[in-house]
């Protein structure tokens, strides 16, 4: 009998295959207040980032986050409506001007930030309008609440690919530290009882590679089953 495929399992979010948390020591979010200034008063190492991670002071409070590219200890941030367009400074997206570099974009107003937020990563504000248009790094374009907020800036810790691993050990533990694989197997590469596509007299899948749109979660992974072709009408 064959047993369940690792893109399966992972899929479970069995503690096998989760982050660590205890990499997760700082909560990365934009500063819950509104019209202050803080200064930078320390740059961080945060393992579970690829970016660094920026310490703030708000009078005595003390706040974590991303730090932006070119940011400095000792500089000082913004928050705020109405506060200059200037690296590290956080704004509603509705106060950006059109053509403006940010990172750590919010989804919704007041989540702390969930778009653009690895290393070197930056979004490009677009236009206005009911709903702001930004443009994220993967090309693709959003259009967001313009209360959402974000920094202005991208994020600190570009080229960080450009040093190159070396040996593979070394990149595996650099991935095993975010629970992710750093190597892939195939599945038309593996024994019949390790994967569906395994076995035969050469590598072939054999079947359909599409899965069902009524598949549960884990296992509804890869080609999700596509459109039926309709004929042309003549």
């Amino acid at each position: 009998m064959g047993k369940r495929i690792k893109t399966r399992r992972r899929g479970s979010g069995h503690s096998v295959y989760r982050a660590p948390s205890h990499r997760y020591y700082v909560d990365l979010k934009h500063p819950d207040i509104e019209n202050a200034e803080g200064v930078i008063v320390d740059i961080l190492n945060h393992p579970a980032h690829t970016a660094p991670i920026a310490t703030v002071k708000f009078g005595k409070d003390y706040y974590y986050i991303l730090a932006p590219s070119g940011i400095s200890i000792g500089d000082k941030i913004q928050v705020g409506n109405t506060v200059p367009i200037k690296d590290g400074n956080v704004l509603p997206l509705g106060s950006i001007p059109d053509g403006t570099i940010i990172h750590n974009v919010e989804l919704i107003p007041n989540d702390g930030g969930r778009l653009v937020r690895s290393a070197g990563s930056y979004a490009i504000v677009v236009s206005h309008g009911e709903k702001t248009t930004i443009q994220l790094p993967s090309g693709q374009f959003r259009m967001l609440d313009p209360r959402c907020r974000a920094v202005v800036g991208m994020v600190a810790g570009a080229g960080r690919k450009d040093k190159p691993f070396l040996k593979a050990g070394n990149e595996i533990h650099a991935f095993q530290s975010k629970s992710k694989r750093a190597y892939f197997v195939r599945g038309v590469a593996m024994n019949a009882f390790n994967h569906p596509h395994g076995g035969g007299n050469h590598q072939h899948i054999g079947r359909p590679s599409t899965v069902s749109k009524n598949a549960p979660p884990g296992r509804k992974v890869g080609r999700i089953a596509p459109k039926k072709k309709r004929l042309r009408e003549r």
